[in-house]
């Protein structure tokens, strides 16, 4: 397991050199929905750099959630490059998409999707089976803080409990990027603190790129960089001199 930083609160800032991993230019998605037409991205042009942590905030419907899932090799763009590295994924085959997936993304949602017939280490371990060089679950579990309730059921977890094993199996397989659509959408605000918490904590320990929605703007205060979406495009992208650690956030 990666070493525990000394001081796990402390900020942290990205070095101005940190390597790029994904590159947008010009993103733009268009859902028809018969004759209607719906601008979910407005061309899009954006950086993220490798060991980020960004906060994503907009109200609902300015394409957070679409724009995510377009990094995510989730969905495709209608116009538009996304680039990963030297793959456009806009321009990827299926099975393209489905590697990159599997290989370099992590996803947490609102929900959970625990499998309720497995325990929390058994749950991880259905992503470490098919990784290259994966974390043991133990491991996994205990970045997030879970190593105590290995044998547990998903029915004997709380939601934030439960949240955070799912944090560990998105990070199992070591992925560079972490996405997660509102992980604290479903909990009180103490609860989602300590899920914050997990995922600073994964950036730190695994350099993983993380990228967070939310509409809590005091959320913000915990990255490296807010983004802000409006109507599809992309309103503002701030950087913080320092980070918060989630418990001192005012949410």
């Amino acid at each position: 397991m990666p070493a525990a930083s000394k001081h796990p609160d402390a900020p942290k800032s990205v070095p101005e050199d940190a390597k790029e991993i994904l590159s947008v230019e010009g993103l733009t998605k268009v859902y028809r929905m018969g004759e209607v037409e719906v601008h979910a991205l407005r061309g899009i042009d954006l950086k993220l750099q490798a060991r980020e942590l960004v906060v994503l905030l907009g109200a609902s419907g300015s394409g957070k959630s679409t724009l995510l899932n377009i990094l995510g090799g989730l969905d495709t763009p209608s116009a538009g490059r996304v680039m990963y590295r030297a793959t456009d994924l806009g321009a990827a085959d299926e099975r393209t998409l489905t590697q990159y997936r599997r290989d370099h993304v992590g996803f947490v949602f609102q929900f959970y999707n625990l499998v309720p017939s497995l325990t929390a280490r058994e749950n991880v371990e259905v992503v470490t089976d098919l990784a290259e060089k994966p974390l043991s679950a133990k491991d996994a579990l205990a970045i997030v803080g879970m190593e105590h309730r290995l044998d547990h059921f998903p029915a004997q977890l709380s939601g934030g409990e439960q949240q955070r094993v799912a944090i560990a199996r998105a990070i199992a397989k070591r992925p560079e990027i972490l996405l997660c659509d509102e992980p604290t959408g479903a909990l009180d605000v103490q609860t989602g603190k300590i899920v914050l918490g997990a995922s600073a904590n994964v950036n730190r320990e695994l350099g993983t790129m993380t990228a967070v929605i939310t509409h809590n703007a005091a959320i913000a205060a915990m990255s490296d960089r807010v983004l802000r979406l409006a109507d599809g495009r992309l309103a503002a992208d701030d950087r913080n001199e320092t980070r918060m650690s989630p418990q001192q956030l005012s949410c």
